[in-house]
Parts: structure tokens; C-alpha cells; sequence
């Protein structure tokens, strides 16, 4: 056999939560900082590629432009179809997510093998780890690596933190949950592969369908928000982002970091919980773990 069925599937997520929940605490910073940067990788080569496509343009040969006129769904296909890398290097290369452990803690709590203190230590610290170097690679390996110092670039990448700055408490927290769903079925299907190849195709799809939907996940937020927010306050962009009627108003000063924290990281982060917690962890438990899957034969 090539791949573990469901009730197998539940029981290594059990086992890994168990791990998880009673890991040292320096290692779980150390992989919880590997994670943050390892998703800010996937989204900043999604913003890279669907910036790019955005608002791309082709010089011929005579020296006339011709404008690149993507449809939407287009581009944020694009950025969906690269977006996987991310949690490729998490899952296969090893470290510690937060929105992974919104699954992982929670079904050994459920099956009594972890308790609620190791589940919060868990979280706290993988969730600090995981901001550290999600801004990590947003400072140093994209805004200061200078990719979105020129249009299509920081026009997409203000764009997009401004948008995500912009959502309501309730949006913002059911896109948190359809979107981290979508993530643990990606990691619960990875489970099930015995190859590294499964592995990758299992992390690809619900990947690609999170971010192409457009599904927010608190850790991606990381990167995409503080990379927006420098990208709009450079003065040597300030002016290239007004020419194109790109409004940075919630993404100046300190309204920004506030809007970051609170408008969008903390209805996402408890819809992400909740997508994680009670729609793959909870019910997975239930029917494979609580009590018969099938009734007694008369």
C-alpha cells in the first residue's frame, strides 16, 4: 500500500500532535521562525508572478508596448499555482506552522494524549516564531533585495496589504476559516503519502484552491501586510504609487502596523483556529477515533 487510509491518517496526526505538544520549547522557536520564512518564500514568489502578470507589458522589436491585459482569475491562479511552495518546504523539509498545529494540538487534546497546557505553549510560541520570520523575509529578502522598489511590483504588493487592511472583523474571519480548511486537508492528505512525490501533489491542490479563492491565512498575512506597509511608506515608491491612483492611506504610520495586528490578524488567526480545530481535528476524531465506525451487525 502507497498511502494510509483515513483512520490511519488520523491516528499519525494524533501521534505528531502528541510530538508537538511536548517539544522543547528553543526547538519549536527555531522551527517555528524555519515556517514563518518558509511560507513568506511561497507568498513572495506569489506576489513576485502575479504582480508581474498584473500589469506586465511586451516591448517589440520596433520599440512599440504592448499592455498585458490578464483576466483576474488568470492572475490569481498564477499566484495560487506557486503559493504551494511554501508549505511544501514545511511539510517535507521539516518545521513548526501555527496554522498546521490548529490541527495537529488539538486532535491529540481530543484523544487525551496531550494536555491544554502543551497545546497553548505550542501555539504561543510557534505563533511568534512563525511572525519573527515571516517578517523576517518580508524586511530583508524582499523589500530590502529591492523587487518592489518599480511598478507592476509595489503597486501589487500595496494592493494587496491594503485590500487584506481592509476587511471587516466577519470576512476577514470566515476567509480565515475556509482558508485553513483547506491548508490541514492539504497537510492531512500529505500524511497519507508514503513518497515525497504524493506528498507534493497532495500539498498542491488545496493550496492552489486556498489562495486562487482568495481565503486569508494568518501566517501568509505576515509577509504580505509588513512587506505593503514598507512598500507604501518608501518614499522612493510613495510617488510611482500615487501616479498610479494606488490609495496607501490605511497602510501609513501606525494606523498600518494597527490595522495589521488587529483588523486582520486577529479575526483571521480565530478563523483559522476554527476551520483547523473543528472542521478537520474535531471531526476526523469523532468519526475514527470516537467509538465504532460501524453499527453492530444484527
Amino acid at each position: 500500500m502507497t498511502f494510509k487510509v483515513p483512520a490511519e491518517i488520523t491516528k499519525a496526526a494524533i501521534a505528531s500532535g502528541c510530538t508537538k505538544c511536548t517539544m522543547r520549547w528553543q526547538k519549536l522557536l527555531v522551527l517555528g521562525f524555519l515556517a514563518g520564512a518558509y511560507i513568506a518564500f511561497g507568498a513572495l514568489l506569489s506576489e513576485i508572478v502575479a504582480g508581474g502578470l498584473s500589469n506586465g507589458t511586451i516591448t517589440l522589436a520596433g520599440g512599440e508596448v504592448w499592455k498585458l491585459a490578464l483576466p483576474a482569475g488568470l492572475v490569481k491562479f498564477a499566484a495560487g499555482a506557486v503559493f504551494p511552495v511554501g508549505l511544501m518546504l514545511v511539510v517535507i523539509g521539516g518545521a513548526e506552522l501555527f496554522t498546521g498545529n490548529c490541527m495537529f494540538a488539538p486532535i491529540s487534546v481530543f484523544n487525551r494524549e496531550s494536555g491544554f497546557k502543551g497545546l497553548a505553549v505550542n501555539w504561543t510560541l510557534v505563533y511568534l516564531a512563525n511572525l519573527i520570520g515571516s517578517i523576517f523575509v518580508a524586511v530583508f529578502l524582499a523589500y530590502k533585495c529591492g523587487f518592489f522598489d518599480a511598478m507592476p511590483w509595489a503597486g501589487w504588493a500595496a494592493t494587496v496589504a491594503n485590500t487584506k487592511c481592509g476587511l471587516d472583523f466577519a470576512t476577514a474571519f470566515w476567509r480565515g476559516v475556509g482558508c485553513n480548511w483547506l491548508v490541514c486537508l492539504a497537510i492531512w492528505l500529505a500524511i497519507s503519502a508514503d513518497d515525497v512525490v504524493g506528498k507534493i501533489l497532495a500539498i498542491w491542490f488545496p493550496i492552489m484552491a486556498f489562495v486562487t479563492i482568495g481565503f486569508e491565512h494568518s501566517v501568509a498575512n505576515m509577509f504580505f501586510i509588513p512587506l505593503g506597509i514598507l512598500v507604501a511608506n518608501n518614499p522612493a515608491t510613495a510617488a510611482t504609487l500615487s501616479s498610479a491612483n494606488i490609495t496607501t492611506t490605511n497602510l501609513i504610520g501606525s494606523a498600518g502596523w494597527y490595522n495589521f495586528f488587529i483588523t486582520n490578524l486577529v479575526p483571521v488567526t480565530l478563523g483559522n483556529i476554527v476551520g483547523a480545530a473543528l472542521f478537520v481535528a474535531a471531526i476526523y476524531w469523532y468519526v475514527y477515533m470516537r467509538g465504532p465506525l460501524c453499527a453492530s451487525k444484527p
